[in-house]
């Protein structure tokens, strides 16, 4: 399994168990139902009251085995519903930061249509194009696994189609299990390979 998760957190008030094979997985609910919780408990954020985090048969996570990886030694691309950019780097430094060369960064621009962007600023970049560069950067940055935290939030109907389209370019081009939070049935349809409702 890629992706083996058992956790309780937040005073029992958060809780997740599943397991999935690769590709993009979907957490699926509503606001509040701790979505966002059970992605910061993975990536060592938060960490859980019981229970395991497994990632590719790695434990990241085991409350019985005394086990919490701290987050910088779990390799994990997490791209939040803010894109969290640098203001003061450009996009291509902003693609670069963490990477330890620039080797893929023609790749990942093509896959996600980033090549005019490279010499702007982030406060010139729209909402839909910040969160590609902030997917790119999880990328380069040569991670076990992604993260994506409701990629698609606030984003208008362009914009948010865009986006849309740069994740399932991402889908098709990389092998990298993935999960994405949404509370949009839309999304969780087409963008991913299973649901997991919460």
């Amino acid at each position: 399994m890629c992706f083996d998760v058992d956790v309780t957190g937040r005073g029992g008030r958060v809780s997740a168990s599943f397991e999935v094979a690769g590709g993009v997985t979907i957490l699926f609910g509503p606001s509040g139902s701790g979505k966002t919780s059970v992605l910061d408990m993975i990536a060592g954020l938060l960490t859980p009251e019981r229970g395991h985090v497994r990632v590719a048969g790695k434990t990241l996570f085991d409350a019985v085995k005394a086990v919490n990886l701290p987050s910088a030694r779990r390799n994990v691309g997490y791209v939040f519903q803010n894109a969290r950019l640098f203001p003061h780097k450009r996009v291509r430094a902003n693609l670069l930061y963490g990477a330890s060369s620039d080797a893929r960064l023609s790749e990942v621009a093509a896959m996600l249509d980033l090549g005019d962007l490279l010499d702007r600023w982030p406060r010139t970049l729209s909402g839909g194009e910040a969160k590609r560069v902030a997917i790119g950067r999880a990328l380069l940055s040569e991670p076990d696994f992604l993260l994506l935290d409701e990629p698609l939030a606030s984003l208008d109907a362009g914009r948010r189609a865009a986006a849309m389209t740069a994740i399932q370019s991402l889908r098709r081009a990389t092998t990298l299990p993935t999960l994405l939070v949404t509370h949009d049935r839309e999304e969780a349809e087409r963008l991913g390979d299973r649901i997991v409702h919460l």
